[in-house]
């Protein structure tokens, strides 16, 4: 079986002009197509993490966002979250608790993938791969079960800390 895995370093995955077959949707597009309203500040901080090339958590997404807008707030930046993963649209990841208990957040992918994070030097790599869709098949056939959401980190030493002295 060829596996036709695609890695990327933090939150890459489908965002590469070059790689097809993994995509994210526009946050926005996909709001404004379900009525939902969207105001300045909600656009702001979608758009901070439609853009953003790191996996970011909600200190770090408010941080951003009053840099462009000093008038936003804790509370509009958790209601905007909460608001969509209701929607489906994007994912809460703790990516090993690497920074203690924080939870980061990405715009989902169409297809899922793995998060592989290095205890030594915190970085993050993404995994996508078909032999991960094949394994979900089969865990569904053989169980009976409708996956609906699949979460899976990885934590260990990425090529760079491996080579490196302890």
């Amino acid at each position: 079986m060829s596996s036709n895995p695609v890695v990327a370093s933090e939150s890459h995955l489908g965002r590469s002009r070059n790689d097809t077959h993994i995509t994210r949707p526009s946050l926005m597009k996909e709001l404004a197509s379900r009525g939902i309203r969207l105001t300045s500040q909600r656009r702001l901080l979608i758009g901070i993490m439609q853009d953003a090339s790191r996996h970011l958590d909600a200190a770090t997404l408010l941080e951003i966002a009053k840099k462009r807008d000093p008038g936003i707030d804790r509370a509009t930046v958790y209601r905007t979250l909460t608001m969509l993963k209701k929607c489906g649209l994007i994912d809460e990841l703790d990516l090993m608790h690497i920074e203690g208990e924080k939870h980061y957040y990405e715009a989902k992918t169409n297809r899922d993938h793995c998060h592989m994070a290095c205890f030594r030097c915190g970085a993050i790599m993404e995994y996508a791969s078909s032999a991960f869709e094949e394994l979900k098949k089969e865990m569904a056939q053989q169980s009976g079960f409708e996956i609906r959401a699949v979460r899976m980190e990885v934590g260990g030493f990425c090529k760079k800390c491996r080579s490196k002295p302890v």
